[in-house]
């Protein structure tokens, strides 16, 4: 099961004190250490994109039936595609802000089922209303994302192989794997044209 991501030192020392059970995925890093006395031969360490480590007690925490991933705007705009789930257009990062569809002034919570990613202008203007109230419209549901779906979202860059071991976690009807798997066939769309044109 994914845990979460971490860097190419971390999982070099996981390498090298064997605590990497399996690793999948392509050959991201060679590290080269220091030459034995002994031998005369150098260290190499190659890297894969994926490993896998012995950590039940972090697995069983993150598949708990009732673990929520946190809350951060960062996820939760990544979870929304960049997109204010109002007016639809999609913005940077720095121009978009948490909305509370059921405002904290009227007992609305701030969990995943209750945010949607807003542009400045339309969380301005819908204020501390309901959507309803406002005469705005949501785009979308909001919803929880699972563990798997939450490491994704807080990815940087996901190269494809992390994608296919990531998406092969997230539920059959989640919203993102809809949009991954649209991203994708567009990617392999543009890839088959610029062939066809060279």
């Amino acid at each position: 099961m994914p845990i979460d991501w971490i860097s190419y030192k971390d999982a070099a020392r996981c390498y090298h004190a064997g605590l990497v059970l399996y690793s999948c995925g392509n050959l991201l890093y060679r590290v080269h250490g220091g030459i034995s006395a002994l031998t005369g031969m150098q260290s190499v360490i190659e890297i894969s994109s994926i490993i896998a480590t012995p950590s039940e007690t972090q697995s069983k925490f993150h598949h708990l039936p009732n673990y929520t991933p946190p809350l951060t705007n960062n996820t939760l705009f990544s979870r929304d595609g960049r997109m204010c789930l109002y007016c639809g257009n999609t913005f940077k990062y720095a121009d978009l802000s948490r909305d509370h569809v059921r405002p904290v002034s009227q007992r609305g919570k701030n969990t995943w089922n209750n945010v949607v990613t807003a542009c400045k202008r339309c969380n301005n203007f819908k204020a501390g209303r309901t959507p309803e109230q406002a005469g705005m419209q949501l785009m979308a549901v909001p919803f929880t994302p699972t563990h798997a779906e939450y490491v994704y979202l807080r990815g940087r860059r996901v190269l494809a192989d992390q994608m296919e071991f990531l998406k092969a976690h997230f539920p059959r009807r989640s919203p993102l794997r809809m949009r991954v798997e649209a991203v994708v066939n567009k990617a392999l769309i543009n890839r088959e044209r610029e062939h066809q044109s060279d």
